[in-house]
């Protein structure tokens, strides 16, 4: 389910669990009554909110009262999620990744969807897990480059970090962030563009910035730990531990969500 806990009137109202009841009520905003304003799917609980839940509950179930909550797997989070439109969509991205905003979903969408399709991530399970993992590297699409200098790499001859200055020259960037010589390396051979020589549009394209999480995504042989709907093994091949696996499992519950697994 696309939820953790319940949200609405006396509900738990997780931050991350509203804006996903906002946003699927916002998808489903034309078969409501009236045909209201859209939500701001901003994570907090308020009375547009509750009574968006009531008229979807009235108007488009046909309950005759509403409760004013939505819980996990109950009939009216899966009456929203059929609302969802078919197909790959920005509606569904920002299900998976409520933190994410409008301006981020709609700079990301087109190049992740191309990403997908030309390194073959196309399967449910595959998409579910890429976008999961990518949401959780990129902080929800807002980071392509660390913050950091890169300084801390200087010298790391695991990374291919032999020469001065490679530390912050190749610090991390991408979606899924390559970091150090080796992989700016193994990204510009595949691609037959030269990264080594000018690896800042690894941070600064959409387009790239994307590619090269689809690049490691294959690189690292993650398709079949997807396919195996290992998610510590994917994040542990990612991030060499678990950081962030809670995160990356809650992206992951609301992928499989928006894709019906």
């Amino acid at each position: 389910m696309p939820i953790t806990a319940s949200v609405g009137l006396n509900g738990r109202n997780d931050l991350a669990d509203v804006a996903v009841v906002q946003i699927l009520l916002n998808v489903n905003r034309a078969r409501l009554p009236g045909n209201p304003p859209p939500l701001d799917a901003d994570g907090r609980i308020g009375r547009m909110t509750l009574d968006a839940i009531a008229a979807f509950e009235t108007g488009v179930m046909g309950l005759s009262e509403s409760d004013r909550i939505v819980a996990p797997g109950d009939a009216t989070i899966r009456a929203l999620l059929q609302g969802l439109p078919p197909g790959a969509t920005k509606e569904k991205l920002a299900v998976v990744l409520p933190r994410a905003t409008k301006s981020r979903i709609d700079l990301y969408f087109e190049p992740l969807k191309a990403t997908m399709v030309k390194y073959g991530i196309t399967t449910p399970l595959q998409m579910a897990h890429f976008i999961a993992q990518v949401g959780h590297e990129s902080g929800s699409l807002l980071y392509n480059e660390e913050i950091a200098s890169g300084a801390a790499y200087e010298n790391r001859g695991d990374l291919g970090n032999t020469q001065p200055g490679d530390g912050v020259r190749f610090k991390g960037r991408g979606l899924i962030q390559l970091t150090g010589r080796n992989n700016y390396i193994g990204f510009s051979k595949y691609t037959g563009v030269d990264y080594v020589s000018n690896p800042k549009p690894v941070g600064e394209d959409p387009m790239i910035s994307a590619e090269a999480a689809g690049w490691f995504w294959v690189d690292r042989k993650l398709p079949a730990l997807a396919e195996r709907d290992d998610v510590r093994a994917v994040t542990k091949r990612i991030n060499g531990g678990f950081n962030g696996l809670d995160d990356r499992m809650q992206n992951l519950f609301r992928a499989k969500a928006v894709m019906g697994l």
